[in-house]
């Protein structure tokens, strides 16, 4: 199999924690080191694509045009 490349720059390698299936969606949730998780939202179809399993080894990869930054006064 190719060695995927992408035009992304944060692909973060993680494990995936918990698998959600929904009618159409699938939440996937990805740790990724020192208790660090993040939570995607994919197409179910997408997941089962992808034959995603519990402890499997994935990429979060990242692709925004803005980060905001929030704060609670």
């Amino acid at each position: 199999m190719a060695k995927l490349k992408i035009s992304a720059r944060n692909a973060i390698e993680g494990t995936v924690k918990r698998i959600t299936p929904g009618a159409v969606n699938t939440e996937v949730v990805v740790e990724v080191g020192n208790g660090f998780e993040i939570v995607s939202i994919i197409t179910k179809e997408s997941a089962e694509g992808m034959d995603l399993s519990v402890g499997k080894t994935v990429y979060a990869v990242i692709k925004a045009s803005d980060v905001m930054i929030g704060t609670q006064d």
